[in-house]
């Protein structure tokens, strides 16, 4: 790989790097991070770009720089799968792993094997809540694990790909944050572990500065 410009605000000039990330998706979910806006952009959207064009697979991207409560999540998620109304919800009927549980099917084609999602500015909010921040990614990383070790349906394997500053590098740090361990219900119970009999979420830290270091 050749190296990346020594200008602190330069954007990756790396090339060719976009299959090697994707290989790490094979068993982790990732938290990629850099300090430098324009960086962070320029990963999400070629990365993005590289999983789109691949076979049986779709990616739905997440705009965070919009995302501040559940009602913006709930907004770009359901302009980004296919399904019956969403509830303002995460779990329950009609709600946001409901949502995510599902596949669309397409006369002539075949179904989808992967599906990536890819959210900019995930940062944002963890920022503006952190405790919602952390049940939408046990929702993500819950319904990855269920489709993947549990349902009885043809293999689709969710992965998500969270990119934003150092400060999700310190929430994956937290052995409590959902990056390293399963949120636990309301009864107590890390919900996800029980169903799926997984200790813990897969996530790879990822930074985005090392490219062509």
């Amino acid at each position: 790989m050749s190296a990346l410009s020594r200008k602190p605000d330069a954007p990756l000039l790396v090339a060719d790097w976009q299959a090697d990330v994707t290989q790490l998706l094979d068993e982790h979910h990732l938290v990629a991070w850099s300090d430098v806006a324009q960086r962070r952009m320029q990963f999400a959207v070629s990365l993005g770009r590289f999983l789109a064009i691949q076979r049986d697979t779709e990616v739905c991207v997440f705009y965070g720089r919009h995302i501040l409560d559940l009602e913006s999540f709930c907004y770009q998620l359901e302009r980004a799968l296919p399904g019956p109304t969403l509830e303002r919800r995460i779990d329950g009927p009609g709600g946001i792993v409901s949502l995510l549980r599902s596949r669309a099917t397409w006369r002539g084609r075949a179904q989808t094997k992967y599906r990536y999602y890819v959210w900019h500015d995930a940062d944002v909010l963890l920022r503006a809540d952190h405790v919602l921040f952390g049940k939408l990614v046990d929702a993500l990383s819950g319904v990855a694990a269920e489709a993947e070790f549990v349902s009885d349906d043809v293999l689709m394997l969710h992965r998500c790909v969270f990119v934003g500053s150092s400060l999700l590098d310190v929430y994956a740090e937290d052995t409590r944050g959902q990056f390293q361990a399963w949120a636990r219900d309301d009864l107590g119970e890390p919900f996800w572990q029980v169903v799926t009999g997984i200790d813990r979420p897969a996530f790879m830290r990822y930074r985005i500065d090392v490219l062509g270091v």
